[in-house]
């Protein structure tokens, strides 16, 4: 048994992705087999355009997560902080400019 109880029984932190993360694990999962499928297609020479096709389809996979999760952040964390202060909701709104700042480069 653990010395600690207060932080076994702690509830985990809840995201605004929370109550999608399955989906969001099987389609991370399929990106990563995706990933393992184009370095099977380099190590077996295949034909750059090939490469390229699938390479354009995991960055398209890994932008649907992106927004999937930066629309969950906004519908939850930064409603929650904007209800909490105004402070709040814009430390939260920067945040959120600043992920999408990131996204775009």
């Amino acid at each position: 048994m653990s010395q600690n109880s207060d932080t076994d029984t702690a509830p985990a932190p809840e995201h605004g992705y929370t109550s999608d993360k399955a989906a969001y694990l099987r389609r991370l999962k399929r990106i990563e087999g995706q990933v393992r499928g184009i370095a099977r297609m380099v190590d077996e020479d295949a034909y750059c355009i090939d490469i390229l096709t699938q390479v354009a389809a995991i960055n398209k996979a890994l932008h649907a997560v992106s927004l999937g999760l930066l629309e969950d952040h906004i519908g939850h964390c930064v409603v929650n902080a904007a209800a909490e202060s105004p402070e709040a909701g814009g430390a939260k709104v920067k945040e959120a400019a600043d992920a999408i700042g990131r996204l775009l480069r």
